[in-house]
C-alpha cells in the first residue's frame, strides 16, 4: 500500500529547516491564503517558511494585512530544504525556474495535475487546497490558531465562490464549520473578499460587462477586458472572479468565456460553467486545463477573429459532449 502523502509531507516539513512556498501564476485566494496558513503552521514547528510567487498579489488580496509579506520573484532553491508548490499542474505553472534539484512537494486539487514532485498529494475531490492543508494540520499534530483558521476559511470561501460553486460539497462545509469553531470569522472574511472594492474596480466591471455578447442559443456569454481599460484606470492587478460570476448569473447561460488581453494579439480565456457544461474539456481542447467548472487557456491572434471563431468552436464542443454534472470542481 502506498504511503499516505499527508504523512510524508508532515515528515518532510518536520525534517526541514527552511521551506519555500509558492503557487501558480496569477495567484488566487485559495493559493494565497493557503500559502499563508501553511507558512504559519510551519512556524508553529519552529520552521522558517517564506512565500514567494512569480506574479504580484491581485486585489482584493493585496490589501489583506496577512498577505503583505508575500515576496514576488524567483525562489533561490539552494537557500531552502523544501519547496512546496500549491495548485501547480507542473513546475512551469508556478513561473519558478531553477527548481530541478530542489526537493519539491506538490499539493493540488486539480485533476489535470501530473505528479512531478518528490511528494505528490493530488485530490480532485477536495474543494480547495485550503481544505487539504487544514487536513494536513492534523498530520502535523497541530491545532490551527484563529489566524491560521481564518486564512484557511478564506481560501475555501474564495474558491467556492462564497459557497455558491459546485465544489461547495459537504466536505467544504464541514471544514468551514470547524474552522469557524477554531476562530475564523465568516463575516470578516466576507467583508474582505466581497466588500472591499475600489471605485476603479467598479468602473472596470462596467467596462467589462459592456462588452457582453451571447450566442444565438443564449447558452454562452462572452465578456472581454482590454489593457486600455486597466491601464486607463491605473489597475495593474485585479481579481476578476466577480465579473464572470455576474455573467454566469444570466438565466440559461451554461458557460462564460472571459477574454483578457495579456499582450499584443494574446488573450487569456477564463472559462466558468455550470450544470453539465464541462469547462475543463473545452480548455484542454485549446491546450489549457483546470476544473470542470473553472478552467482556462491562452489564444493568439486578432481579437475580432478570436471573438468570432473561439465561441463557435466552444458551442460545437458543448453540443458534442454536455459533460457530467457529477464531476468534481467549481
Amino acid at each position: 500500500m502506498a504511503a499516505d502523502p499527508r504523512s510524508l509531507i508532515a515528515e518532510r516539513i518536520k525534517a526541514s529547516r527552511k521551506i519555500a512556498v509558492t503557487s501558480h501564476l496569477r495567484p488566487d485566494g485559495d493559493s494565497l491564503c493557503t500559502a499563508r496558513a501553511l507558512s504559519l503552521l510551519a512556524g508553529l514547528l519552529g520552521k522558517d517558511a517564506v512565500i514567494t510567487n512569480r506574479d504580484p498579489t491581485p486585489l482584493p488580496f493585496s490589501g489583506f494585512p496577512d498577505l503583505a509579506g508575500i515576496r514576488v520573484g524567483q525562489i533561490q532553491a539552494g537557500d531552502y530544504d523544501t519547496v512546496v508548490l500549491l495548485e501547480c499542474a507542473d513546475v512551469s505553472r508556478s513561473g519558478q525556474e531553477g527548481l530541478d534539484g530542489a526537493f519539491k512537494i506538490n499539493i493540488d486539487h486539480h485533476h489535470s495535475n501530473s505528479p512531478y514532485a518528490d511528494i505528490n498529494w493530488i485530490d480532485p475531490e477536495a474543494p480547495a487546497v485550503g481544505e487539504m492543508v487544514f487536513d494536513l494540520a492534523g498530520s502535523l499534530g497541530l491545532r490551527p490558531t484563529p489566524e491560521i483558521a481564518e486564512n484557511l476559511y478564506c481560501a475555501i470561501a474564495s474558491d467556492t465562490g462564497s459557497f455558491q460553486f459546485s465544489n461547495t460539497t459537504p466536505r467544504a462545509l464541514a471544514a468551514a464549520t470547524e474552522l469557524a469553531r477554531l476562530g475564523a470569522d465568516p463575516t470578516r472574511v466576507a467583508e474582505k473578499l466581497y466588500y472591499n472594492n475600489s471605485p476603479e474596480k467598479i468602473r472596470l466591471l462596467g467596462c467589462v460587462l459592456s462588452t457582453l455578447t451571447m450566442n444565438a442559443k443564449g447558452t454562452i456569454a462572452v465578456i472581454s477586458m482590454f489593457k486600455r481599460d486597466t491601464e486607463g484606470l491605473h489597475l495593474k492587478e485585479v481579481d476578476t472572479e466577480d465579473m464572470t460570476t455576474q455573467a454566469r448569473s444570466i438565466k440559461g447561460v451554461e458557460m462564460v468565456m472571459f477574454f483578457k488581453e495579456m499582450g499584443p494579439e494574446t488573450f487569456r480565456v477564463s472559462l466558468r460553467s455550470k450544470g453539465g457544461a464541462n469547462a475543463a474539456r473545452v480548455a484542454e481542447h485549446f491546450g489549457g486545463g483546470g476544473h470542470i467548472h473553472a478552467s482556462g487557456f491562452t489564444v493568439y491572434g486578432p481579437y475580432e477573429r478570436l471573438i468570432r471563431d473561439i465561441p463557435a468552436i466552444v458551442e460545437g464542443l458543448l453540443d458534442e459532449d454536455p459533460g457530467e454534472t457529477s464531476a468534481p470542481g467549481r
